[in-house]
C-alpha cells in the first residue's frame, strides 16, 4: 500500500488545518510532541516504512524511502525524528545482519505493532570523560551483562527496545564492539535507568535523553550478527542512515524556500515586490541551485548504496560533509531576504525559523560525527584511480531513477575497495562538456577549472604520506575533504543532468551552469556569481513549480501548499 503523506497532511498554510504550520509551531513552543501529526502517522501505519518488504513492511530502496518520508520533514523534522527515524537507524543493524531471521521477524512484528527502537551509543568527545559515556558488555553465565551510560539517545524514554553499541574488548579496533538488541521492558528496574530528558535549541519537541545500565543482564540471543563485528555493522548502517537523513532534511530547505517565495512575491518595498529586487531574486535562485546540488548528491549516494556498496562509505561521508554546509548556506542567505520576520516565532513565516533551528540539530542523530576522517581514509584510493584510471564507468542505474536496484546488503568480510567509480566519470564528462559548450561559453571555462581542481587534488594526495592525510596530523584535512565532496557533487550533478534530459529543469543548460559555478566557488573563492539571465530562468522555474503545486526538489512530486492570491 502506497501512502500519500503530502495529501494527508494537506496545505500547511491553510487556516484551521490541525496538521498545519500553526499547530506545529505551537507544539514546538511548548516543547511537546506534535500529537496530531503522530496520530496521523499511526493511522497510516507509517511504522511499516522502517521494516523491509520481505518482513511485511514497506522499506525498499534508499531513494524511495527518502521520497516517501520527505513530506513529514517539509512540515516538522522533529515529528519525523520523534516518530520513527531513530527506529530506522537502530533497526537497520538488525535488517543488515546475517543469519538472524528469528531476531528480524520478532523485531519486525514489534515495529509494525507500533513499538519504537532507539540507538544507544557512546558520545566520545561530548563530555570530559568519554569512558563514562560508553556501555560495556561482558559474558557471564550464558548472558551478557551491560554496564555504562549511553548519552544523547533519541526516544530513550519512549522506546521499548534499544540497539546497544557495547564495548566487548579493551583493544581499540574494529573488533572491540558488539551490537545487542535489548528489550528495555524486560529488564530489571534496578539495573537500568532512563536519564532525564535533555533540552536542545532545535528539535525542541523531540525526546532526547540517555540510558544507564548497572550490572544489567540480557539474554545471549540478544547479540546482533556475530560477536565483535558490531563496529563494521554499525558503520554500514550509519552510512545508510546518514544518507537517508540527509535526503529527508532537504524537505526542510524545500519548505523554507517556498516560505521565502511567498514573502518575496507579496512584500512590497520602494514600489515593487521583494522578488523584483535583483539581489533578492539572485539569492532565491541560488538557494534553489543549492537544493538541486544537494539533491543530486544525496540521490546519487542513495543509489550507490545499492550499486556500489564497496565504495559507498566514502560517498556517504561526502554527502554528510557537504549537504549540511549547502543547506546551512542556503538557509542563511534566505534569512536575509526574509529580514526581521526570520526572528518571529508566530505567524505564517515562523516555520522558517523552526526549520532554521532544527537543521543543525540533526547532527545529534549520528554516532560518528567525523565524515572527514572517512574521506581522508579513501583519498589514497582516489589518487591511485586518477593516476591509473579504470575503463569502467559508474553504472547508469545510479543516475537513472527509473532503473531497479539490488537490495541493501552488508558484507561482513568486505574486500578493500579499489578506485573511485564515480569520480572516474568526472574527467571524461568535463572533457566532453568543454568540447560541447558552444552556446554557453562559461561552461567550457567552468569545466576547465574543475578539471584543474581534480588534477590538483589527485596530485596533492598522491604526493602525501598516508599519515599526512589523517585529520589528527594535518591542518588542511577539512580542505581536502571539502574538495573531494565538491568534486563528487559535481559528478552527481553532471551524471543526473546527462541521464535525465527529458525532465524540464534538467533539459536546458541553465541549472547545470549555476550549479557547477556555485560548486566551483566553494573551491575557488571569488568565482564570479551567476549571470542575471540564469537567475531569471531558475526563478521562473520556481514560480512555475509553486503555481503548479510541485516540489522544488529533483523529484518534482505534487505538494499541497498554496501561494496567497
Amino acid at each position: 500500500m502506497t501512502v500519500d503523506l503530502e495529501k494527508e497532511f494537506g496545505d500547511p498554510y491553510l487556516p484551521g488545518n490541525p496538521l498545519g504550520h500553526h499547530a506545529i509551531i505551537e507544539a514546538d513552543e511548548r516543547g511537546e510532541v506534535f500529537e496530531a501529526g503522530e496520530k496521523l502517522l499511526d493511522s497510516l501505519s507509517v511504522n511499516a516504512e522502517f521494516v523491509p518488504r520481505r518482513l511485511g513492511g514497506r522499506l525498499g530502496t534508499a531513494d524511495e524511502f527518502i521520497r516517501r518520508l520527505r513530506p513529514v520533514f517539509r512540515r516538522d523534522a522533529a515529528l519525523g525524528i520523534g516518530y520513527g527515524v531513530p527506529t530506522l537507524l537502530a533497526s537497520l543493524n538488525v535488517w543488515l545482519a546475517a543469519d538472524n531471521a528469528r531476531q528480524q521477524d520478532a523485531l519486525a512484528v514489534k515495529i509494525l505493532g507500533g513499538s519504537k527502537v532507539c540507538l544507544a551509543h557512546g558520545t566520545p568527545g561530548m563530555y570530559p570523560d568519554p569512558a563514562a559515556l560508553e556501555v560495556t558488555a561482558r559474558e557471564r553465565g550464558g548472558r551478557h551483562v551491560l554496564d555504562g551510560h549511553a548519552g544523547l539517545v533519541f526516544n530513550s524514554d519512549r522506546a521499548d527496545n534499544a540497539v546497544v553499541i557495547a564495548r566487548t574488548a579493551y583493544t581499540e579496533n574494529r573488533h572491540s564492539r558488539s551490537l545487542l538488541l535489548v528489550d528495555l521492558t524486560a529488564l530489571p528496574n534496578e539495573s537500568r535507568r532512563r536519564s532525564p530528558r535533555v533540552r536542545t535549541l532545535g528539535l525542541r519537541d523531540c525526546h532526547l535523553g540517555g540510558l544507564e545500565f548497572s550490572m544489567c543482564p540480557v539474554p545471549q540471543d540478544s547479540l546482533i550478527g556475530s560477536a565483535r563485528s558490531g563496529a563494521d555493522l554499525a558503520r554500514r548502517s550509519s552510512e545508510i542512515g546518514g544518507c537517508l537523513t540527509m535526503g529527508l532534511s532537504l524537505g526542510m530547505l524545500d519548505a523554507s524556500l517556498f516560505t521565502v517565495m511567498r514573502f518575496a512575491l507579496h512584500r512590497r518595498l520602494y514600489g515593487r515586490t521583494v522578488s523584483d529586487i535583483p539581489h533578492a531574486k539572485a539569492t532565491i535562485a541560488g538557494a534553489f541551485a543549492d537544493l538541486l546540488i544537494a539533491d543530486c548528491l544525496v540521490t546519487t549516494v542513495a543509489r550507490a548504496l545499492h550499486v556500489l556498496p564497496g565504495h559507498s562509505r566514502a560517498y556517504a561521508a561526502a554527502s554528510r560533509y557537504l549537504v549540511p554546509l549547502l543547506l546551512e548556506n542556503a538557509m542563511n542567505e534566505l534569512s536575509v531576504v526574509l529580514g526581521a520576520r526570520y526572528y518571529l516565532r508566530e505567524g505564517e513565516h515562523a516555520i522558517f525559523g523552526k526549520h532554521f533551528r532544527d537543521l543543525p540539530s540533526l547532527s545529534l542523530l549520528y554516532p560518528d560525527r567525523t565524515p572527514e576522517i572517512t574521506i581522508a581514509a579513501h583519498l589514497p584510493a582516489f589518487a591511485h584511480a586518477q593516476r591509473y584510471p579504470s575503463s569502467s564507468a559508474a553504472s547508469a542505474s545510479i543516475f537513472t531513477p527509473e532503473m531497479e536496484l539490488p537490495p541493501l546488503e552488508h558484507n561482513e568480510h568486505p574486500a578493500r575497495a579499489q578506485g573511485d567509480p564515480l569520480l572516474a566519470c568526472l574527467e571524461p564528462w568535463l572533457d566532453e562538456l568543454r568540447g560541447e559548450a558552444k552556446t554557453a561559453t562559461d561552461l567550457s571555462t567552468i569545466a576547465t577549472l574543475l578539471l584543474t581542481e581534480l588534477e590538483h587534488l589527485a596530485t596533492h594526495v598522491g604526493q602525501a604520506h598516508v599519515w599526512q592525510l589523517d585529520p589528527a596530523n594535518s591542518t588542511d584535512s577539512d580542505s581536502l575533504a571539502e574538495r573531494y565532496a565538491v568534486l563528487l557533487a559535481a559528478t552527481a550533478c553532471l551524471g543526473i543532468w546527462r541521464h535525465n534530459r527529458d525532465r524540464r529543469v534538467l533539459a536546458g543548460p541553465a541549472w547545470i551552469r549555476v550549479a557547477l559555478r556555485r560548486l566551483l566557488g566553494r573551491l575557488m573563492p571569488g568565482t564570479p556569481p551567476s549571470a542575471r539571465e540564469l537567475d531569471e530562468e531558475l526563478f521562473t522555474e520556481l514560480l512555475t513549480r509553486a503555481a503548479e503545486g510541485t516540489s522544488f526538489c529533483l523529484d518534482e512530486d505534487p505538494v499541497h501548499r498554496t501561494l496567497p492570491r
